[in-house]
C-alpha cells in the first residue's frame, strides 16, 4: 500500500544553490552544462539513496533510500517524501508502458509496481539459482529488462547463481538468459540512445566502465572501449554522451569514450536521472542526499521508444 510521511531533513544548504565544481576536460563539454552552472540540494538526511528515475506524468523523481527499504518521491511542492515501502530496492527505472521497476537486494528480486503499491514478482531466479541482489536495471527498446547482480547486497544469505552476471528478462515470456559473465561486480548498466549498444559498469577490481556492442541475437560483442575509474549509477543525453557516478564526481564522456566533464557534488554520487519539464535537469543521489544540475541537453527518453 502507499503511503506519504515527509521525512526531516537536517542540512542548512536545503534549497540553496551553491556554484557547481564543473572541470572541462574537452572543449565539446562545454555545450552541455554551464561554466557557472550550480548545484541545488533537494534533499537530505536519509540513509544511503540510489537509483533516481522522472515520472513525467507527475512530474516527481523516485528514488530508492536502500538500508531503510522505502521508496523516496521528489516533488517540487512537497520535497522529499516517503512514498513506498520496499524490500531495499536500489536501481529504478520505467518499462515501455512507463510502469516503475525496481531491482530488489532484499527480496533478491525485479519487480514491477502496481498504481495501488502492490509489486508484481517478475524474476527471482535464473534456471533455478536465485540471484545474489539486483542492483541496477535498464530496459532495452524491443521491451527486455537488462539487469546486474553483484553481491553487495547478498550478506549471509546462501550463494547459489555461479557468479556475478549479468541477465535479460524478457518479462512477456518470463524468461531470464545470462548476458554476461565477465564481470567481477557488475554494477550500473545503460542502454546508449539507440540501444545497439551498453554501458555496464564494473565495481571489482579493475574499476571499469565497458561498452558493448549488442548482436542480432542480443549477446555481446566484443568491448568498443573501457573507461578506468570506474562507476556506479549511468545515464546517457539524447546526444550519446554517458554521464557516470564515481568516486570524485559525476563524469561525462563522449560516445567515443572521451571525458568531457567532471561536476564535483558535497557528496560522492551514487546514481543519476534526467528529469524536469524539459528533461535536461540532472537528478544526482549522493549518499544521504538528492541533488539537481541543470543541463544544456536533454536525456535519453526513458522509458524509451519501442524499436
Amino acid at each position: 500500500m502507499s503511503y506519504r510521511r515527509s521525512l526531516p531533513l537536517s542540512s542548512l544548504l536545503l534549497g540553496l544553490a551553491l556554484p557547481a565544481q564543473v572541470t572541462f576536460h574537452a572543449p565539446a563539454g562545454r555545450e552541455l552544462v554551464a561554466p557557472d552552472a550550480r548545484i541545488e540540494q533537494l534533499g537530505d538526511g536519509m540513509k544511503f539513496v540510489e537509483g533516481p528515475v522522472w515520472l513525467a506524468d507527475q512530474q516527481a523523481l523516485v528514488f530508492s533510500d536502500i538500508p531503510r527499504s522505502v521508496l523516496m518521491r521528489w516533488t517540487a511542492a512537497a520535497g522529499c517524501v516517503e512514498w513506498r515501502r520496499s524490500e531495499s530496492s536500489n536501481g529504478n527505472t520505467l518499462d515501455l508502458q512507463g510502469r516503475l521497476l525496481s531491482a530488489q537486494h532484499g527480496a533478491r528480486n525485479i519487480v514491477r509496481w502496481q498504481p495501488d503499491g502492490r509489486a508484481t514478482v517478475l524474476a527471482d531466479a535464473c534456471d533455478g539459482a536465485a540471484f545474489h541482489s539486483p542492483n541496477d536495471l535498464a530496459v532495452r527498446n524491443d521491451g527486455t529488462i537488462w539487469f546486474t547482480d553483484p553481491t553487495y547486497g547478498l550478506g549471509k544469505r546462501e550463494r547459489q547463481a555461479a557468479g556475478n552476471f549479468v541477465y535479460r528478462l524478457d518479462p512477456e515470456a518470463g524468461a531470464v538468459t545470462v548476458v554476461s559473465r565477465r564481470f567481477a561486480m557488475p554494477n550500473g548498466i545503460c542502454f546508449a540512445p539507440d540501444h545497439q549498444r551498453v554501458y555496464i559498469a564494473d565495481s571489482g577490481s579493475k574499476q571499469r566502465v565497458g561498452a558493448f556492442p549488442i548482436r542480432p541475437d542480443g549477446s555481446l560483442g566484443k568491448p568498443q572501449f573501457w573507461l578506468r575509474g570506474g562507476a556506479d549509477g549511468m545515464r546517457c543525453d539524447e546526444r550519446g554522451n554517458l554521464y557516470t557516478t564515481a568516486r570524485d564526481g559525476v563524469r561525462i564522456y563522449s560516445p567515443d569514450g572521451v571525458r568531457l566533464v567532471t561536476i564535483g557534488l558535497p557528496q560522492q554520487p551514487s546514481n543519476c536521472a534526467f528529469g524536469g519539464a524539459e528533461f535536461r535537469q540532472l537528478f544526482v543521489t549522493a549518499r544521504t542526499g538528492l541533488y539537481r544540475v541543470e543541463l544544456s541537453v536533454r536525456g535519453a527518453p526513458v522509458p524509451p521508444r519501442r524499436q
